[in-house]
């Protein structure tokens, strides 16, 4: 995967969670991952497409999605809640969305957010592509976001 596509994520949810939350995120060392169950027990996914694609994963502990989903929403919420996931699809929304700004010269969409709240669920990944594991750690707790997209050519755009 080219590190220039990672790099926008790391900077957007440092910009997301400081702006949005009041909440320092502190970067750990990304890996690679190489099954397809997701870091921790709740998980936002958004597809990305264009000439870039894949899927970003912003994957939290329940204790912790709650200490963030509090925050932003104003109010304590229990997962049942059909505003958490919504809390959460909106958070993974504007960490994506912000990262995809900074992918310059490239024309990239993404998709509506989806949620899953349950321990040990997995996300299926494109064949072909790999997926880094950014660890990261806030006063809420610990929290992951998992990118796995690529480049595109135009001719397989095109066709």
């Amino acid at each position: 995967m080219d590190p220039a596509f990672i790099t926008p994520f790391i900077a957007s949810i440092q910009d997301v969670f400081s702006t949005m939350l009041q909440l320092p995120v502190t970067i750990k060392d990304p890996r690679i991952k190489a099954d397809s169950a997701t870091t921790y027990d709740v998980s936002g996914i958004i597809g990305m497409s264009g000439d870039v694609v894949g899927s970003v994963v912003l994957s939290f502990p329940e204790a912790t999605a709650r200490r963030v989903v509090s925050l932003f929403a104003g109010a304590d919420m229990l997962p049942t809640n059909p505003d958490f996931a919504d809390a959460v699809g909106e958070l993974v929304n504007m960490i994506s969305g912000g990262a995809k700004a900074m992918f310059k010269g490239r024309k990239v969409s993404i998709s509506c957010p989806s949620v899953i709240v349950g321990r040990d669920h997995t996300v299926a990944r494109q064949k072909g592509t790999p997926c880094i594991v950014i660890p990261c750690d806030t006063d809420c707790g610990e929290l992951a976001i998992e990118i796995a997209v690529k480049a595109v050519s135009s001719a397989a755009i095109a066709a």
